[in-house]
């Protein structure tokens, strides 16, 4: 079978192989793929710029969807056929504190598709039944393959940083996590949303004016300082959403909030901070940090992809076979693309 390699740790180190398929075990099934959606992360282990342990050769990939092609025979409750989406925690340990309350994405032990497990950018996918989730019938798989980026963002904005309806809401980055960051704010209630970039975003801020966001602006034109503090009673935000990769923007971030307010951290920086954090003190803010995501996180995802509330393809940008990976990962590095998704078989 085909897959998606990260090879070694070289800036480019990425290649399609021919794999030999993996065994289903007694406790496990194979998820036969049909669509996988290319995160920031991949771009990220591509360039060799991750900041998360990584093994190599490995699989790439992580926001899949797909179909039960094998059952383990222990396994109960799923067949040959079954549509399915996979969480991202490939193995936990189950029986430490934070898996035994539910917050396994937080397991010491976790190890995660497409970085320390082979991932789902390959053909066949090898999953414990504790990380399927049915696909409703009206979501296709290329929709489906979103699930992952948007349960990052209900995690961050509905379950860790709780908006308020009427509330002022600040998202720094234009990418997939930033734009469905607004999303999520919009659906929780946020009177004023605003989107900031940089001049490689120039058509992710066109979306996401065009998804609803009330004020977007290209930091590196535009003073965002001036503009946040013009918006409802000029103290600041009351949640900012720190969607970057960039560790410098929590300094801006801190600049944003207003006192008592709040921001939540979702992308990763691994620079050191340069900055002195006294502000966080002095408004008393309220720092989350956000990560991964659970059982109860994915359900409400699908339940709103299922509604409608929730349009995963109004950020789909383009759809790929694997054999033109370059261009799925290009397409979204260049900005072209909020979201790719490739594709494997038929739906």
């Amino acid at each position: 079978m085909k897959g998606l390699v990260k090879f070694g740790f070289n800036d480019g180190d990425l290649e399609v192989r021919e794999l030999p398929e993996p065994q289903v075990s007694d406790d496990t099934v194979l998820v036969a793929a049909r669509a996988v959606g290319v995160c920031g992360s991949d771009l990220h282990m591509w360039r060799n710029k991750q900041s998360w342990p990584v093994a190599a050769p490995v699989v790439l990939g992580h926001e899949s969807a797909g179909v039960i092609a094998e059952v383990g025979r222990n396994v109960t409750g799923w067949a040959v056929g079954d549509r399915v989406v996979c969480e991202t925690a490939a193995s936990i340990c189950g029986v430490c504190s934070l898996c035994r309350a539910g917050l396994y994405n937080l397991c010491p032990a976790r190890e995660g598709y497409g970085a320390t497990r082979d991932g789902a950018f390959s053909e066949l996918l090898v999953a414990e039944p504790r990380v399927l989730h049915r696909l409703p019938d009206n979501v296709p798989f290329e929709s489906a393959a979103m699930t992952e980026p948007f349960a990052v963002a209900f995690n961050a904005v509905v379950e860790r940083a709780r908006v308020k309806t009427g509330d002022l809401v600040v998202i720094q980055g234009a990418g997939t996590i930033g734009i469905l960051s607004m999303l999520m704010a919009k659906l929780s209630g946020a009177n004023t949303t605003v989107v900031l970039g940089t001049n490689i975003d120039e058509h992710r801020l066109a979306k996401a004016s065009e998804l609803g966001a009330d004020h977007v602006l290209d930091i590196t034109s535009e003073d965002p300082t001036k503009l946040v503090s013009s918006l409802h009673d000029g103290l600041g935000a009351d949640l900012v959403v720190d969607a970057t990769g960039v560790s410098a923007a929590l300094e801006q971030s801190l600049q944003f909030v207003r006192p008592f307010g709040s921001i939540a951290k979702v992308g990763w920086g691994p620079q050191p901070l340069g900055f002195s954090l006294d502000p966080l003190v002095q408004k008393a803010v309220t720092l989350f940090g956000s990560f991964s995501h659970n059982w109860g996180t994915w359900e409400r995802v699908l339940a709103l992809f299922a509604s409608g509330k929730l349009d995963p393809r109004s950020v789909l940008g383009g759809v790929y076979a694997i054999d033109d990976w370059a261009q799925a990962f290009e397409d979204m590095e260049s900005g072209k693309n909020v979201k790719s998704v490739m594709t494997f078989g038929k739906e």
